[in-house]
């Protein structure tokens, strides 16, 4: 994501763009193509020497807390990949700081990026589906398929395995939806190749107005040739599915709110539903959420359109309430390990051309 991140930012017309990364290889080749860009190997003097308008950080989550402190003390405006914190309680601490300082903030869930689940965010505010009662949130994907060496990824203290990796993307969809969940019960979390950490997670949310959220996600099924995030919403005047590909909305009568749907079955595609990128890579999702950060920098903004601090805090909050659900203890505060002398790894930095 370092690598997306930083092709994406550089490519874009209103910035010019910096590097940072402690990997010898990734360093060599942006200096062997890239000649005319400066690459640091430590973020912190990239932060103090750079003259940065904007950080996109992209580093094993356990760095993300104090690399975004550190840009934040320094009045840099912050884009973070998730997921945000490995403990909600720093997530809103972050939050705090970046609000006090006017800054933009953004965290990468790209799934608010995509056509058919915006679609999905409007009819869910729209109330054609009458009172929502049941959800099926899932994800499914190709990640961990054998016994191996740890990397930060399943490490528990690292990266949070698949609760934090994976079942992040589609819990922080139903935060979208319906916000923090009132009560979490029947969590489980599952290793089936790892050893330190779960890849499999299952969990049932209630959230206010009575939606009872199904969870299911596993990183270790090779029947998907990549990750797959489907939410389905069933109400008492309607129905709604959507995945990457697709919106399905059933509807019992037509709804004011939403012109042009009619009654029964209605099918749009995320290709329909999505406006052209600036520029694609990976998927005009994660074009169409770096353009919003770099413009709200760029035009003075305190916030960018989606995914401020603020609202990945609750979706740490949520995955904090999994986690203790899971094990049957609440959780004081997590087994953190020394980050000084930890390198950066994928940092991209960027500042913006006037």
């Amino acid at each position: 994501m370092g690598l997306s991140h930083f092709s994406m930012v550089n490519a874009h017309p209103d910035t010019q763009t910096l590097a940072c990364d402690s990997a010898g290889f990734l360093v060599d080749v942006l200096g062997k193509y890239l000649p005319h860009t400066k690459i640091y190997t430590k973020y912190e003097e990239l932060l103090d020497t750079g003259n940065l308008d904007a950080v996109v950080i992209a580093t094993p989550s356990r760095l993300h807390v104090p690399m975004v402190r550190a840009a934040l003390e320094r009045g840099i405006h912050v884009f973070c990949e998730k997921p945000f914190c490995l403990d909600w309680r720093d997530a809103e601490e972050l939050a705090d700081l970046a609000e006090a300082k006017r800054l933009v903030n953004q965290v990468g869930y790209h799934y608010r990026y995509v056509g058919a689940f915006r679609r999905m965010k409007e009819i869910v505010d729209s109330g054609a589906l009458g009172e929502i009662r049941h959800v099926v949130a899932e994800a499914y994907g190709p990640v961990v398929l054998r016994a191996r060496k740890q990397n930060w990824r399943t490490r528990k203290t690292e990266g949070g395995g698949c609760l934090y990796d994976y079942a992040a993307h589609p819990l922080n969809l139903l935060n979208w939806f319906f916000g923090q969940p009132e009560h979490v019960s029947g969590s489980a979390m599952v290793p089936i190749f790892s050893t330190e950490t779960d890849d499999m997670v299952m969990s049932t949310l209630r959230f206010a107005g009575g939606a009872m959220a199904q969870l299911s996600v596993n990183w270790s099924d090779d029947s998907f040739r990549k990750m797959s995030t489907k939410i389905e919403l069933i109400g008492t005047k309607g129905r709604v599915n959507a995945d990457r590909q697709e919106c399905q909305l059933y509807l019992r009568e037509e709804h004011p709110a939403l012109p042009g749907m009619h009654k029964g079955w209605n099918v749009q595609y995320t290709t329909e539903l999505t406006r052209d990128p600036w520029f694609y890579l990976r998927g005009e999702e994660y074009s169409a959420q770096i353009a919003d950060f770099v413009e709200a920098v760029r035009d003075g903004k305190s916030r960018a359109a989606e995914n401020d601090f603020r609202s990945a805090a609750i979706t740490d909050r949520t995955l904090d309430m999994i986690l203790e659900d899971a094990s049957g203890v609440r959780i004081a505060d997590p087994v953190r390990e020394p980050v000084a002398d930890k390198p950066a790894k994928r940092n991209w930095l960027f500042r913006t051309r006037t």
